[in-house]
């Protein structure tokens, strides 16, 4: 497949199954959409209503309006929006409301980290959008509370209570280890933080961009294994030998934009320096993760676990064709995202009517039946993100 024709491809994708799947999801009654469709795609109306799913619903529809210039999709976002302001918020204590019940009441009031940070990329995209001073307003005063009630002098912390006491990380730990600090989070408040730069030019969030960009240097990047670590204690020494493929092509990517949307701010050196993390992390994602056909999930102590996710799959793509346009001599790069569309198509779109992408398939691309096609993590964001970053990509 030629990547022109790849971009189209993904563009039809984009407007025949995922934009009007989650358009179908939307709640007229309680307000914002959905939480959960099962795997046999029964809807439950009254499921509980993760934040992070209306925050990246939100982020989906806003760039929709700009990516695409389809303002037909703004009302959708405006939707988002209102039960966001409306019940996500906690207006007592501040902050971002960890989920909800069906009908906007608090179901799980934890404040998370990583959860203020994705209200605050959805709210900034949404203020892009249209315009909305009160989004930008509302995106700022979190990005004010992180620096202030989220994080210590040695970066950002993970879970808190209501009122912002600190709290065991269950929600960001796995594999059988209870972190304290998480590469995730520090990079999804980057990912953040680098929308609100770019869309604000705030010049109060370089400083913590910076700060960001040396810890992910210093304390996340194993130079020597040529890899991000996954979970740590309080002094960022990794709690396990964990190698997650899928978060590392997605940082090194996500890193590569933060470094355009800062062009001009860094100096050289330090961008170089940056820069060779990322070649770095994504070669060795490709050569170890990457079947010629699909990526596996990740590998703990030594062991690869042969899951094929559907968000993996999303950022191998991108962050694949970014090291493409990097270094035009790494065709197989690009060539590898064709081929892993490909699979995704085979086997992760969806085929049944009234359904969108499956959860993650095993390594002969039987489906994970438990896993449902809606729930508070699986959403718009990353397959969405994807068709936005490939169609604007090929036409570069």
């Amino acid at each position: 497949m030629s990547y022109m024709n790849l971009s189209k491809d993904i563009k039809n994708h984009l407007y025949e199954t995922i934009i009007p799947f989650w358009e179908g999801l939307k709640d007229e009654e309680f307000g914002g959409y959905y939480g959960l469709l099962d795997f046999d795609l029964n809807l439950d109306k009254k499921a509980v209503k993760g934040c992070i799913l209306n925050n990246r619903i939100l982020w989906f529809f806003s760039n929709g309006v700009t990516r695409l210039g389809d303002k037909d999709l703004l009302p959708y976002a405006d939707h988002a929006f209102d039960f966001m302001k409306k019940y996500c918020f906690d207006k007592e204590n501040g902050g971002v409301y960890w989920s909800l019940n069906y009908d906007g009441s608090v179901y799980d009031s934890t404040k998370h980290t990583y959860n203020q940070a994705f209200a605050i990329y959805a709210l900034s995209s949404y203020y892009e959008a249209g315009g909305n001073e009160e989004a930008k307003e509302l995106a700022l005063k979190l990005y004010e509370l992180i620096e202030s009630r989220c994080r210590d002098e040695k970066g950002y912390l993970e879970a808190f209570t209501v009122d912002f006491k600190p709290e065991s990380n269950e929600k960001l730990s796995e594999n059988g280890v209870i972190a304290t600090r998480t590469m995730n989070t520090l990079l999804h408040v980057f990912e953040a933080y680098t929308e609100l730069y770019r869309v604000t030019k705030e010049e109060k969030v370089v400083r913590q961009l910076k700060e960001m960009l040396d810890r992910f240097y210093e304390d996340v990047y194993n130079k020597d294994r040529h890899r991000l670590e996954v979970f740590f204690n309080d002094s960022y020494e990794s709690l396990i030998d964990l190698h997650s493929y899928g978060h590392d092509i997605e940082a090194a990517w996500l890193i590569d934009r933060g470094l355009e949307v800062l062009k001009g701010v860094l100096d050289r050196e330090y961008v170089e320096k940056i820069a060779f993390m990322t070649a770095d992390i994504a070669q060795n994602v490709f050569h170890l993760a990457y079947d010629g056909k699909s990526l596996v999930c990740e590998n703990e102590k030594g062991v690869d676990n042969q899951l094929r996710i559907w968000w993996v799959q999303c950022e191998a793509m991108i962050g694949f064709y970014n090291e493409y346009q990097k270094d035009g001599n790494k065709k197989d790069y690009a060539d590898g995202a064709c081929r892993i569309w490909e699979y995704v198509k085979d086997h992760l779109v969806d085929k049944r009517p009234g359904s969108e992408w499956l959860s993650e398939v095993d390594e002969n691309a039987v489906p994970a039946t438990k896993k449902p096609i809606v729930e508070p993590w699986k959403c718009p964001y990353h397959n969405g993100r994807m068709c936005y970053e490939m169609i604007e990509r090929i036409a570069e």
